[in-house]
């Protein structure tokens, strides 16, 4: 370990932690901090499979096209890009509400509300009518044609940016609610809530759809309506947790400034994300049109990349006419950036480069898993059985193993234990490339795949946390956990044709080796960086 010792690097708690007795770590989780995790994990793994797999299936089933289904799951690009608007969750306080409950708390009811909304919007619309069902409307000069269909489109925009939103939120929440050497332990337990909400509104969703009489011969709009209605209400135990837990962080931290330059704030956002949509709509129709795989992917990737240089000039140019002041800009968006930059030198990038790279192994290897399943010959009762039980399961399991190792050893030690296991679990798929077909390899493939998956995870989030100022909670973890998927689902797209090439032995072979790089990066972090801050400001 580094033994430097500037005020940046100071070695925190987490680093000089103290070695605990299995029973002593196991008992962290009765802590009264660990249970609000599990309610607000449960709250957050509610919508996101509402605007997927559950919403998928209802469009499927009252008939609209396959090219349309897919099209809803952009309604979640919000989860990957709400580092944008996470500073303003930092900066902007909530008339009423930040003096009533607190400036987490705050955010986190109205984004909850918000969710509630979405729901109900979308349930709202029928969408075997609303193909059909058309309005036109003319906006300065041009006609425009919207269908009720739109409408749906419009709730699950607006519940993905909600439900983001509450991510953001939760996140900081969790941050600010225990030290980095307790960090572990709330992932864990958080882990285990949004794997419980994803499964009440993924499986859950589709027996209630079933039960209030739809299936894929006799379609009903009112069992899709009542069940998006039972969801909105199970939203209800997010709301009454927030209402009944209390604010993590001394208010001292927040700058009060006046309301104006708060609403010129989130005029500047709003302008920018208006940018964004009218850009991406005109560069729609402008881009070509073309059948390979690979060069529609890049096209579309280029019709978004354009689009948000749009908005980020719109808003860099609102903030030179003197729009918003050009400081508040500065420490909205600027300095959250700068200030991980200052704290860690150059050593930042080596930073960087883990967060991108820790969980590729997994994560590339998990884009192809169930069409690997079906492959192999087994039937979807098989992978539902296996994977969506069995390996939900084990995830949790894995989550709250890696909570009590991160309470027993050094982070940076249990971070090398996380990627050394998802690494050589992914050696097991190979194994069962030469059974196939049978479930008793299927299943010790799954089990320990996902229970190294969850360890890994748990560890990692702890990391994450630790490096977080305390200052910028939300936005700086919001940029780390977005970079943390970012290059492994791009490379993930790539996995269909690596398998098509080169076969699946030689698929999982690789994604064990690009694994091994990540063993000599969480090194020399270990050796010449302190993660930590300060956390004379936490709850005990």
């Amino acid at each position: 370990m580094s033994t430097n010792t500037s005020s940046a690097n100071v070695s925190p708690p987490s680093q000089n932690i103290k070695k605990k007795s299995w029973f002593e770590a196991s008992k962290a989780y009765l802590d009264p901090r660990a249970l609000i995790m599990l309610f607000l994990g449960f709250s957050a793994g509610i919508p996101i499979l509402l605007i997927f797999s559950s919403l998928s299936l209802w469009l499927r089933e009252a008939g609209v096209d396959r090219s349309v289904v897919t099209m809803f799951s952009w309604a979640a690009l919000g989860y990957s890009f709400k580092f944008i608007w996470a500073p303003l969750i930092d900066a902007v306080p909530l008339p009423f509400l930040t003096a009533w409950l607190g400036r987490r708390r705050a955010w986190m009811l109205v984004s909850q509300i918000l969710i509630i909304l979405a729901i109900c919007l979308m349930a709202s619309v029928n969408p075997s009518v609303a193909i059909d069902n058309v309005s036109h409307f003319s906006i300065f000069g041009r006609e425009i044609e919207i269908t009720a269909l739109t409408f749906m489109a419009i709730g699950a925009v607006l519940l993905g940016f909600s439900s983001a939103t509450q991510d953001i939120v939760i996140d900081a929440y969790r941050i600010e609610l225990a030290p980095p050497d307790f960090q572990s332990v709330l992932s864990a337990v958080y882990t285990a809530g949004y794997r419980i909400g994803m499964i009440v509104a993924g499986a859950g969703a589709l027996y209630l759809a079933t039960y209030f009489g739809s299936n894929e011969t006799a379609y009903s709009y009112e069992a899709w309506r009542n069940t998006y209605w039972v969801m909105a209400g199970v939203m209800g135990v997010g709301v009454a947790t927030t209402l009944i837990i209390r604010e993590p962080i001394r208010e001292k931290i927040v700058e009060n400034k006046p309301a104006s330059d708060y609403l010129r704030l989130v005029a500047v956002f709003a302008l920018s994300v208006i940018g964004f949509i009218f850009a991406f709509k005109e560069l729609g129709g402008i881009l070509p049109e073309t059948e390979g795989v690979l060069t529609s992917f890049g096209l579309e990737v280029t019709h978004l990349l354009s689009s948000l240089a749009v908005a980020l000039t719109i808003g860099y140019l609102l903030v030179q006419i003197g729009l918003v002041n050009k400081k508040m800009a500065y420490q909205t968006w600027i300095e959250p950036v700068v200030d991980f930059f200052r704290r860690y030198g150059s050593k930042a990038l080596l930073l960087l480069t883990l967060i991108g790279l820790y969980r590729i192994s997994d994560i590339v290897a998990g884009v192809i898993s169930n069409v690997f399943y079906q492959d192999m010959g087994f039937s979807k009762t098989d992978i539902a059985n296996a994977v969506k039980l069995v390996g939900v399961v084990m995830v949790i399991a894995g989550g709250f193993l890696g909570g009590v190792l991160a309470q027993k050893i050094r982070i940076m030690r249990a971070m090398m234990i996380g990627a050394i296991l998802a690494s050589i679990t992914n050696l097991l798929f190979v194994l069962l490339t030469m059974h196939p077909a049978s479930l008793p390899y299927m299943y010790l493939a799954v089990i320990f795949d996902n229970l190294a998956a969850g360890l890994a995870s748990a560890v990692f989030i702890a990391f994450l946390s630790a490096l977080t100022s305390i200052r910028f909670t939300a936005v700086q973890y919001a940029i780390f956990s977005s970079l943390m998927t970012l290059l492994p689902k791009v490379l993930g797209g790539y996995s269909g044709t690596i398998v098509d090439n080169m076969g699946y032995p030689f698929f999982f072979i690789f994604t064990a080796l690009i694994g091994v790089p990540i063993l000599g990066l969480i090194y020399l972090v270990d050796k010449h960086i302190v993660i930590g801050g300060n956390d004379d400001i936490y709850d005990d």
